[in-house]
């Protein structure tokens, strides 16, 4: 099958519909509860109560945090809805600004699981002891890493390379052998 465009229906909804839903409802759930947010975040050493009352710098933060997650998936939806509808006739540019787009941050979710995971130390195996927000975070994270990968691998898009001018120019033959002539 022949892919027409480098954002197909399933990478449009999971770039440009589900992460800015998450990332906005995590910037809700952050500004209605900060303290929950922040203490939520990995387990508590056994005998330490998290606090009741963050510091201010600690509430900022945390706001400001979620405030960047949320404008990260907004820009997904914009950058995706445009590239969508004003390149639809153009699936190569389409892909080199969405590859702009994915790419920082499919390094940015390999960043986020590894410092997650190396915050915990040695708690991170203890997967018992591990919050329902830290098994949201990591498993969350995984159903955008995931298909960001597949989207980086050409799946079920359209890849230049593959589907496009420069297969058509290598698979054909540019001039038709001709007998020589004596």
């Amino acid at each position: 099958m022949r892919h027409t465009s480098a954002i197909p229906d399933f990478y449009y909804f999971c770039f440009g519909a589900y992460e800015p839903f998450l990332t906005i409802m995590g910037f809700v759930g952050t500004w209605a509860d900060p303290t929950t947010t922040h203490n939520a975040q990995a387990p508590w050493p056994s005998g330490i109560q998290p606090p009741e009352h963050l510091s201010r710098a600690t509430l900022v933060t945390t706001l400001q945090l979620a405030h960047v997650c949320a404008l990260i998936g907004v820009i997904n939806l914009f950058i995706l809805y445009h590239a969508r509808k004003y390149l639809s006739d153009r699936p190569a540019l389409q892909e080199k600004i969405v590859f702009s787009l994915l790419t920082p941050l499919l390094i940015g979710d390999i960043g986020h699981f590894y410092v997650t995971l190396w915050a915990l130390g040695d708690q991170k195996w203890v997967i018992s002891s591990w919050s329902p927000m830290l098994w949201t975070t990591i498993l969350l994270g995984l159903t955008l890493m995931i298909p960001r990968m597949a989207w980086h691998l050409g799946i079920g898009r359209y890849v230049d390379t593959r589907d496009g001018e420069f297969k058509r120019v290598c698979t054909e033959r540019p001039y038709r052998e001709q007998p020589v002539k004596n």
